[in-house]
């Protein structure tokens, strides 16, 4: 906000489940929220995205601003039937006042790259109709093949391509702005290669503009 950069990345941040009164899975508070309050609060940005492709949805997040319609969330992971915390049907799409600015899409167990591509082009529509300010993007690794957790088998490419469209889409409508949290991820090599991918495409990004 400052503009000494347009993009940065925080890998050990992304705690999404937490809740405004209390901790929820692995996290003791809900950093991804404090953001979205702030730069409401101290820099008076109206439209903020929240995009998560984390293989746990993005409960905490979800449920603190389901109606609230400055908040455009779009969160890509496992279908709850298979894996904690068992929200986020496709149904759920806001609440109120923010009925339509929330965008649920899970994946079944096993789905790899071709269903994420899929469901992106479905959240990019929904990110560009919103026209965010700022865009916050938490890109939990445990969505890879291998983690010991989840289901799905998407390559560190998926991640790449996320954050390349995602820097696409912050330049055009928040100024560059784009902050990436890293979120979950219990395979350590799978942490290298989606966070570097991500990393890579910012830098790549940075250096074409």
């Amino acid at each position: 906000m400052a503009g000494h950069a347009r993009r940065a990345f925080v890998p050990i941040a992304g705690l999404h489940h937490a809740a405004r009164d209390r901790a929820a899975g692995f996290c003791i508070y809900n950093d991804c929220g404090v953001v979205l309050e702030l730069l409401r609060s101290r820099h008076g940005l109206a439209r903020l995205a929240y995009v998560d492709i984390d293989a746990h949805h993005g409960d905490g997040v979800y449920y603190a601003f389901e109606a609230d319609p400055g908040i455009c969330i779009t969160d890509i992971h496992e279908d709850g039937r298979y894996l904690y915390p068992g929200t986020g049907t496709a149904a759920e799409r806001g609440l109120g006042p923010a009925a339509g600015s929330k965008l649920n899409l899970p994946l079944t167990p096993g789905a790899g790259d071709d269903e994420f591509r899929a469901a992106w082009d479905r959240a990019e529509a929904h990110l560009a109709d919103f026209r965010p300010e700022f865009i916050l993007f938490q890109c939990g690794a445990d969505s890879l093949a291998g983690d010991p957790l989840a289901h799905l088998q998407l390559s560190a490419g998926a991640h790449g391509f996320a954050a390349r469209r995602l820097c696409a889409l912050a330049d055009r409508w928040a100024d560059g702005r784009l902050l990436a949290t890293g979120g979950g991820g219990y395979n350590r090599r799978n942490l290298a290669l989606a966070w570097t991918a991500v990393v890579g495409a910012f830098v790549a990004a940075g250096e074409a503009a």
